[in-house]
């Protein structure tokens, strides 16, 4: 291409130079022909060469100075790339070698490249500043450190983008909780008929939203100012559950009439203030009412205290320890001394309660053997019909084994207790396993005492069979048998009496001796541990 450049050149220039000189002939043919003279001719001539030299004099000084300002071009591009790569932080422009007029085409080019690059990151920058600093001002949070007087590096940018995309992540959670305890606010100052107070209340239930500050601190408050709420609300609440149950405690204390109570303010749901008001009125008017009617109070208090030692299973002497009880001066200090000890065992009765529901267990299981052991005794049981003999036995098989489970159950509670709470778990004044040992003791004197009975009596009938002959006999207890009587209960075993195992033995070899004559024998008492019956 160059060479061919370089040919097409020559070639011009040779035809510049043939028609210089047709035309110098031409001018020489004319001047000739007019017949100039040759002193004038030449001057002619002269002049003509002095027009053609100025004229490419001209255009060379022409060209010399585009040459000039491309060199000084290419200088001054070589110096701002210089200056841009080192304020982008970008490696050396190395220009490839070429022609002057491409050279500095490509150095004015890559010139204007990088000056965009510039104007875009300070603009960025700029549009990131503006960003940073909104949200500095509803956050309260510093502004983004960066030199601001220099073009920022691509990671600066990139670290900047990111730090207020996180600004804009956090303004938008604490947005959204503070729109959120902003709404339980209202509710619970409604709740609580509280006006706000204060300039932050105001700014919070009063402001426009988005111009509340979202600072740490502001949310912090916030947060404070919602727990302060609800725990006042909390309060109201157990102000509210506590004014009721004492309505309640009240109104069966006064045995108020069940009309009267369905108008009264316990019915009143929720705990506003004006409920806690209007279930504090009804308190104070029935205390108020208590004082009027101070004895029937009291009695009533002794009627649920009698309740709660009867369910603790206290013993006469016990009692008889709280004095008050049996005093007749009605008064307020009286009350005041009940209602103490009233609360005083139903906190131990709740605290126990599982302890002593299992001994009510073992209590009711006990008076049933009892009651299915006298009529075991009941000659008259064997002329029932309808199969009730077959459904006692039934019951009394059942009943030995939960008797005994509950008794061993309720061996391993006690001892648990006693170690736990460093004392005897007494019962009717009594420790446990003693009371227990006692009643297999009366049970068994009972029996001991019914069998003398029976010897005394047929002792004295036979001395009066052999002093007159004859005596009147009164029927001996055997199981008797209806005509409709099935042949294979007719084949149940007789009921017999055992006698009472000696005390050396172990509790529970004892009470599995005694257990397992439930079925028509007489029980032995038994033995547990640390007691010997």
């Amino acid at each position: 291409m160059e060479r061919g450049a370089m040919r097409k050149s020559e070639v011009l220039a040779a035809e510049a130079v043939s028609c210089l000189n047709r035309a110098m002939a031409a001018l020489r043919d004319i001047w000739e022909e007019i017949g100039i003279p040759e002193e004038q001719r030449l001057e002619r001539t002269d002049v003509v060469r002095k027009h053609i030299k100025s004229l490419l004099d001209m255009m060379v000084a022409e060209e010399e100075s585009l040459k000039e300002r491309l060199l000084k071009s290419i200088a001054l591009c070589r110096k701002e790339l210089d200056t841009l790569c080192r304020e982008l932080q970008l490696a050396p422009f190395e220009t490839e070698k070429s022609t002057i007029l491409q050279m500095e085409k490509n150095l004015r080019t890559c010139v204007e490249v990088l000056q965009k690059q510039k104007r875009d990151r300070k603009q960025e920058l700029k549009a990131l500043q503006e960003q940073d600093q909104a949200l500095c001002d509803i956050l309260c949070t510093a502004l983004f450190t960066i030199d601001t007087g220099s073009v920022p590096s691509l990671d600066e940018l990139d670290r900047y983008r990111r730090h207020v995309a996180s600004l804009n992540a956090l303004k938008e959670q604490r947005r959204e909780e503070f729109v959120t305890n902003k709404r339980q606010i209202i509710l619970l100052m409604e709740e609580l008929d509280h006006t706000p107070d204060t300039s932050f209340e105001r700014d919070v239930v009063c402001e426009d939203e988005e111009a509340f500050c979202l600072s740490q601190d502001n949310i912090t408050a916030l947060q404070s100012l919602l727990q302060q709420l609800e725990a006042r609300r909390a309060l109201n609440e157990a102000v509210c559950t506590e004014l009721r149950a004492r309505i309640l405690a009240l109104w069966e204390r006064l045995q108020i009439p069940q009309e009267e109570r369905e108008s009264s303010a316990v019915h009143l749901a929720g705990s506003r203030v004006r409920t806690r008001r209007a279930l504090q009125q009804e308190v104070d008017r029935l205390e108020e009412l208590k004082l009027q009617n101070m004895k029937s109070v009291i009695h009533a208090i002794r009627a649920e205290l009698a309740d709660y030692w009867d369910k603790c299973f206290y013993s006469q002497e016990q009692r008889e320890r709280f004095s008050p009880f049996y005093d007749e001066d009605y008064t307020e200090t009286l009350l005041e001394l009940h209602d103490a000890e009233v609360g005083e065992m139903k906190t131990y009765y709740e605290t126990h309660k599982d302890l002593f529901e299992a001994v009510q267990k073992w209590e009711e299981s006990w008076k049933l053997f009892l009651e299915l052991e006298r009529k075991a005794n009941d000659p008259s049981r064997f002329t029932n019909r309808g199969g009730n003999l077959l459904k006692e036995e039934k019951q009394r098989a059942k009943l030995q084994k939960t008797l005994s489970k509950l008794q061993e159950e309720l061996e391993r509670k006690v001892q648990t207790w006693e170690e736990e709470f460093k004392g005897a778990f007494l019962v009717k004044g009594q420790q446990f396993m003693e009371y227990v040992s006692e009643q297999w003791q009366q049970y068994r004197l009972e029996k001991e005492k019914e069998k003398q009975e029976r010897h005394l009596k047929k002792s004295r009938e036979m001395e009066a069979e052999m002093l007159y002959g004859s005596a009147p006999r009164t029927p001996i207890k055997r199981r008797m048998l209806s005509p409709h009587t099935p042949a294979k209960f007719s084949r149940a075993r007789t009921p017999t009496r055992a006698a009472v195992k000696p005390p050396r033995r172990r509790l529970r070899e004892q009470n599995k001796e005694n257990m397992s004559q439930l079925d028509g024998t007489t029980l032995s008492a038994p033995t547990f541990k640390g007691f010997q019956l």
